[in-house]
C-alpha cells in the first residue's frame, strides 16, 4: 500500500469513525486530496469501494503499511487526520481514539513533530498556522 492508498483508508476511517460524515470532512477531504496530488475520480472510487471493507481490518492494515512508511511520512499522515477531525472545530472523541490508537499505541510519534507538521497543513490549506487537538466529548 502506497502513501495515497494509506492516506485514502486512514481518511475514510476517520470520517465515519463519530458514525456521521459531515460537509466540513468531505469538503477538507478534497482539500486533502488536491494538497497531495491525488487524483479526483480514483479518490472517489477507492472511498466508495471501502465501504465494503471491515473496518476492523482495514484498520489493521493500514496500521501495518503505515509501519513500512518513514517517520515523517507518518507523522504527515496523522497530521491530516487531526486537520480534518478538527475541521468542525471539535474533534469527536470516537475520531480522537482513532488517532490516538494509531500515532500513540501502534506508531509511538511524537505529538509535538505532529502538532508542527499540522500547524503547516494548515498553512498550506488556510493561509495561517495553527493547531487544535481540542476533543468534543458531548453534544
Amino acid at each position: 500500500m502506497n502513501f495515497k492508498a494509506i492516506m485514502t483508508n486512514l481518511y475514510f476511517l476517520l470520517i465515519y469513525a463519530d458514525g456521521k460524515v459531515n460537509d466540513r470532512e468531505t469538503s477538507l477531504g478534497k482539500k486533502m486530496m488536491v494538497a497531495e496530488g491525488f487524483e479526483e475520480k480514483g479518490f472517489e472510487a477507492a472511498l466508495e469501494s471501502l465501504k465494503a471493507k471491515d473496518k476492523t481490518v482495514l484498520f489493521n492494515e493500514c496500521v501495518k503499511a503505515l509501519k513500512k512508511l518513514e517517520v515523517k511520512a507518518q507523522i504527515r499522515c496523522i497530521a491530516w487526520l487531526c486537520v480534518i477531525a478538527n475541521s468542525d472545530g471539535f474533534m469527536d472523541k470516537e475520531e480522537w481514539v482513532l488517532i490516538y490508537k494509531i500515532y500513540h499505541t501502534e506508531l509511538k510519534l511524537s505529538l509535538d513533530d505532529i502538532m508542527k507538521t499540522q500547524k503547516e497543513l494548515n498553512m498550506i490549506l488556510h493561509g495561517r498556522s495553527f493547531s487544535t487537538l481540542g476533543v468534543k466529548v458531548g453534544d
